[in-house]
């Protein structure tokens, strides 16, 4: 397993319902280098009694690390909620109790690049040391890498970077020739995935995002081409994580789930990325 980009299974790939131990011991059996881990997630375990140190100890007895934390959402409104302004000071005490550089982050709403440029730099600016991964998704205000490009030319900010993701850039129809290595180096990380041929309707493509998507090598997407394209241009991601949102995986439980999507995830990689195992 490579240490330098460590195969991370996503937070929300292992559901809501999983309690923090139980997702490290499940990730490290499966052979995970590393979990995702929501802001809810972590109160989830807070609530549950741990303290920090205990989840700490948790890791260790595992040998396991927290290796991406998300997800700040809301932070180009205009009138910020407590919860949010709340949550997003979570996930920097998280990323610096678990040691790790980036937050995730994504945005529903459709602004102006101009506001949501100023937004972007005002949340850089809170995030200090910490690393501002934007998510491109093609139902949200940040609907594609050139996008996300755009506004963090637009912000000025040197702490704001971008997520690639294969079933975002499939469902974008974005082509998978068009990363220079400028481009490289806004990209923090990846996250592999897979998607049915035919998307749902454009109205409720969220939904087969949070509850539908497929492992790599299940579905449509030409995974040994967008990884080559990673590559050719450069790319060193911090993790590769697996974000695979699926209903159906988890109704045949969490091991079952993580065991699969680490097979199909290897299997995938040491044909195209070898590096990455």
């Amino acid at each position: 397993m490579s240490k330098e980009m460590p195969l991370t299974i996503s937070s929300l790939t292992l559901g809501s319902e999983c309690s923090f131990e139980k997702r490290v011991r499940v990730a490290a059996r499966a052979g995970f280098a590393g979990i995702g881990l929501t802001a809810e997630a972590y109160v989830d375990a807070l609530a549950e009694g741990y303290s920090d140190e205990e989840l700490l100890q948790i890791l260790k007895k595992y040998q396991m690390k927290v290796t991406e934390i998300e997800c700040v959402q809301a932070w180009a409104a205009e009138n910020r909620s407590y919860e949010e302004k709340f949550k997003e000071q979570i996930c920097f005490h998280m990323c610096h109790l678990f040691g790790v550089k980036q937050v995730n982050v994504a945005l529903m709403e459709s602004c102006s690049l101009a506001y949501m440029a100023e937004k972007l730099a005002q949340l850089c600016q809170r995030a200090g040391d910490l690393l501002i991964a934007i998510e491109p998704m093609p139902y949200s205000g940040i609907v594609d890498f050139a996008t996300a490009k755009a506004l963090i030319k637009k912000s000025q900010a040197t702490n704001a970077r971008i997520i690639l993701d294969a079933w975002h850039w499939f469902r974008a129809d974005q082509t998978f020739d068009q990363l220079t290595a400028e481009d490289a180096k806004l990209i923090h990380s990846i996250q592999l995935n897979d998607a049915y041929k035919r998307p749902y309707a454009s109205m409720v493509l969220r939904q087969e995002a949070m509850h539908d998507r497929l492992a790599p090598g299940d579905g449509a997407i030409d995974l040994a081409t967008f990884t080559a394209m990673v590559k050719n241009a450069g790319v060193n991601p911090a993790i590769i994580g697996i974000e695979v949102v699926s209903d159906q995986l988890l109704n045949q439980g969490v091991e079952t789930a993580a065991n699969y999507l680490y097979e199909r995830t290897a299997e995938i990689l040491s044909k195209n990325w070898p590096a990455a195992l």
